[in-house]
C-alpha cells in the first residue's frame, strides 16, 4: 500500500480531483480517502503583518550608549 498526501480544492460541483502518479495507469487501484479541513489558504508570499507587536511584551531597549560591542564576544565559533 502506497500514502500520497495531496492539497486540491474540491470545485463547486463538489467533486474532487485527484491526479495519480506517472505508472499506474490501465490498473485497478483501491482508493481510501480520509479528509481534513483547511481553515487557511496556502501562503502566496511572505507578510510581515503577522508578526507586528510580537515584541511588544519584550521591547528592545537602547541606552545613550547604544549596543556594546562586548555582547558578541560570546558569539564566536556559534555559526561555524
Amino acid at each position: 500500500m502506497t500514502s500520497i498526501k495531496v492539497r486540491q480544492r474540491v470545485g463547486p460541483d463538489g467533486i474532487l480531483h485527484l491526479d495519480i502518479p506517472v505508472g499506474i495507469i490501465e490498473r485497478d487501484v483501491e482508493v481510501i480517502v480520509t479528509y481534513q479541513l483547511v481553515t487557511s489558504s496556502p501562503v502566496t508570499g511572505h507578510s510581515l503583518e503577522k508578526f507586528y507587536g510580537i515584541c511588544a511584551d519584550d521591547p528592545i531597549v537602547l541606552d545613550e550608549q547604544g549596543i556594546s560591542e562586548n555582547l558578541d564576544d560570546d558569539l564566536i565559533g556559534v555559526f561555524d
